[in-house]
């Protein structure tokens, strides 16, 4: 048995989680609403404030999706009462960040700024301390929407190992590497 899979996800007070025959989880929250599909294979079992994902049998298939719609569930109850924040580090002279609504300006070292659209269900928030890197904030009761988002812009400019310039995430440890002196 999948060591996640078989640990039930306790209900929060607040939070109702409805299955359908259509496959689709509800999970509703003081934060919002989420949906996922699941696998017409895997059964829910809602009951006595929490919720046991089962599997038929013990195919590698079968095994592979019981733990991971149990962490998916787990992931949505945690969004829809808590909600989720992730938080990008721009390292590098010049780098700016602005926001207008979900518009995101990214000054990255390029010829020209880049404009990236942030998705609705996304709270965006740049600010710069004095002395600081400026920082771009989200928040948002989707783990996988704000994870994807985050590397997407992450991608525009990987930091790199010599001087760690570029957007990385906050709290990020870097592998770095000595230049050409250290190698003599």
């Amino acid at each position: 048995m999948s060591r996640i899979g078989k640990k039930p996800v306790e209900i929060p007070a607040g939070v109702s989680i409805t299955y359908n025959a259509d496959g689709v989880v509800t999970v509703k929250g003081p934060k919002g609403e989420l949906k996922q599909s699941i696998d017409r294979d895997i059964k829910i079992e809602v009951k006595d404030g929490t919720v046991d994902v089962i599997r038929p049998t013990d195919q590698i298939r079968h095994r592979a999706m019981h733990g991971l719609y149990r962490s998916l569930i787990s992931n949505m109850v945690k969004g829809v009462t808590e909600g989720y924040k992730k938080q990008l580090e721009l390292v590098g002279v010049g780098y700016k960040a602005s926001n207008q609504g979900n518009l995101l300006d990214l000054a990255l070292g390029y010829s020209h700024n880049i404009i990236f659209e942030i998705p609705k269900e996304l709270k965006v928030n740049t600010f710069q301390d004095k002395g600081q890197n400026p920082m771009i904030q989200f928040e948002s009761v989707d783990k996988q929407l704000i994870g994807q988002v985050c590397a997407k812009i992450r991608s525009l400019r990987k930091p790199e190992p010599y001087k760690g310039k570029g957007v990385k995430f906050a709290g990020e440890v870097l592998r770095r590497k000595a230049g050409k002196a250290a190698g003599k």
